[in-house]
């Protein structure tokens, strides 16, 4: 179906009549305005929902002190959806140092007016507000899934249970979720079961005793190594294929998490691909302005998801896993050639990758068969589990095809690189760096080495300094050899746990004498929740030794660990 044929899903009563539609079955609440892409995932949902036959409405950004917006299209007849957005929103409201962000991306105008804190609580509250004894509310997307147990909230400084517990919903769909969420609303269509419907959280009055008990809400907060054996537990128990169901006790009830929902397969991710997106925000919103997003994801391609990169302070892994899953060629250059059919394609595709561009294509067969190892990771600093054949092949001839697709003048490459796996990868990682360099970067090309001082980088769960400087020495020449004068820019971080001025003196030193230049910016460390970084912050342990660490937690000391790496003419 080419996008100039399909039709937006309803955000208004007037499309609804349209439709000829009396009620939707589901109704979908975002912190975002409605953008119909592959890369929103609330519109991945409900398309979808759409294909399965389902009547799906969406209400983007609802206002909270009225019930204009979500009384919108009415009452669905199966469930609420409710996202707090593609980010965060307490992420996307505020900077490290809790100041308030006047911009947002996912907003018409760009404006930072629309997105609540804590979206997903306040928009489960005001359904409850103006729709009394209502279906069933559905929590999910990225604010939800890492709030599924007990977590660390860096923004109010406390431990805060489960959303469930504050949001007034009655499930929770974690991880990607459309193996979830097809399974439940088969089950409320069919007045069947859903309570053992894999990757779903919902609470109980009774403990469910054939899960793994997780440490109970009261007694993390008195012992903050029961926080750290909680989140140990969480944390190695996000597979399909190994992991077990958790129970945890809050307060007189109890939180129960099914294992999580299988991953979805090469064709399966190659079905959803191919649904009818828009790449467009709905006119009923453009309206009030543009979004900014739809310029980094309007004509960008996902080729795979999940990712084994495991940096301690990223909850990818907890989200969307640490397996990858990939799509086809098939379906990838089938995408590529349908932007032709978009009004505003102009031959540019912004990214072509996914949550770390160069794992696609190649996989743990060991990991593949018995799930993720609980006694070791992928990768760590300066090693990379043996059984893991990094691999490019795949993706430089997918890269060669994407350029041959009718209509692409550019393909970029803008999402994350691993630079260690290129260095890894000895037989084929050079061709595909050379790829990148000669085809698909435009200027500079971004990594992320987040520090270069060895104790900080095993705390984030990132490589050694050597692999950085073996890849700048590849780039470089690589340029060199193409004519191309192209630079390297480096994500840094300052103040996470475990680091102090003197290793941001130490990692200021060596961008100016080994890497030849001087950052010119650098950003101070988020707490996120379902992250090991948030714990290690919380708790001032090491959560693998249990040893003390260093936290700086002063605001004004943050910033200044910033200053010291971003200074110029540093001696």
């Amino acid at each position: 179906m080419s996008y100039k044929k399909a039709d937006f899903l309803p955000t208004t009563e007037q499309e609804m009549k349209k439709l000829g539609w009396k009620q939707c079955d589901v109704i979908l609440v975002s912190g975002d305005s409605y953008i119909d892409s592959p890369f929103i995932g609330v519109a991945v949902i409900g398309r979808l929902l759409e294909s399965m036959g389902y009547k799906v409405g969406m209400i983007g950004q609802p206002d909270i002190e009225s019930d204009k917006d979500i009384k919108r299209l009415g009452e669905p007849r199966l469930f609420w959806g409710v996202s707090g957005g593609s980010v965060d929103s307490m992420v996307s409201n505020y900077t490290a140092t809790k100041k308030f962000r006047n911009s947002d991306d996912y907003t018409p105008g760009g404006k930072n007016t629309k997105r609540p804190d804590r979206a997903a609580l306040v928009y489960s509250n005001l359904i409850r507000r103006f729709f009394k004894n209502t279906v069933p509310i559905v929590l999910g997307g990225i604010e939800a899934s890492l709030r599924r147990t007990s977590h660390y909230d860096y923004w109010s400084n406390k431990m805060r249970k489960p959303i469930l517990f504050d949001a007034k919903a009655d499930i929770l769909v974690y991880g990607m979720g459309e193996m979830a969420v097809r399974e439940l609303v088969t089950a409320l269509a069919n007045e069947t079961e859903w309570k053992d419907i894999r990757g779903i959280c919902y609470i109980s009055k009774e403990p469910k005793e054939s899960y793994l008990q997780l440490p109970d809400h009261d007694a993390i907060l008195k012992d903050k190594e029961k926080y750290i054996d909680l989140f140990d537990d969480f944390y190695d128990n996000n597979d399909p294929i190994s992991a077990r169901g958790l129970c945890q006790k809050i307060d007189a009830r109890y939180m129960i998490q099914n294992p999580p929902a299988d991953y979805l397969n090469e064709d399966e991710m190659d079905e959803i691909s191919a649904l009818p997106f828009q790449l467009s925000q709905h006119p009923f919103y453009e309206k009030d302005g543009k979004v900014k997003c739809l310029e980094t994801i309007q004509f960008s391609i996902m080729t795979h998801q999940g990712c084994w990169g495991e940096c301690n302070f990223c909850a990818i892994g907890v989200h969307q896993g640490r397996t990858i899953r990939t799509r086809s060629e098939k379906s990838i250059l089938a995408e590529a050639e349908r932007f032709n059919d978009h009004k505003d394609y102009k031959g540019i595709i912004s990214d072509v990758g996914g949550p770390t561009a160069n794992m696609y294509g190649y996989e743990c067969d060991k990991k593949l068969k018995a799930g993720t190892c609980a006694d070791k990771r992928c990768v760590d600093v300066d090693r990379l589990c043996k059984v893991m054949s990094v691999n490019h092949s795949r993706n430089i001839n997918l890269l060669k095809q994407v350029r041959e697709v009718k209509g692409v003048r550019k393909a970029f490459v803008a999402s994350g690189v691993r630079y260690d796996l290129i260095t890894e990868d000895k037989q084929h990682g050079y061709s595909y760096l050379k790829e990148l360099v000669k085809y698909h970067i435009s200027g500079q090309m971004k990594v992320a080495p987040e520090h270069t001082q060895d104790r900080v980088l095993e705390l984030m769960g990132k490589p050694g300094k050597k692999s950085l400087v073996e890849f700048k020495h590849m780039y470089d020449k690589l340029n060199k050899e193409e004519g191309k004068k192209q630079f390297l820019t480096y994500y840094l971080i300052a103040a996470h746990p475990g680091c102090t001025e003197k290793d941001m003196h130490e990692l200021k030193r060596f961008t100016t004498n080994e890497l030849k230049m001087n950052p010119e910016q650098a950003q101070v460390f988020t707490p996120t929740p379902s992250t090991y970084s948030a714990v290690m912050y919380y708790t001032e342990l090491d959560p693998e030794s249990r040893e003390k660490i260093f936290v700086e937690k002063d605001t004004s000391r943050k910033e200044k660990q910033k200053a010291i790496v971003v200074k110029k003419n540093y001696r």
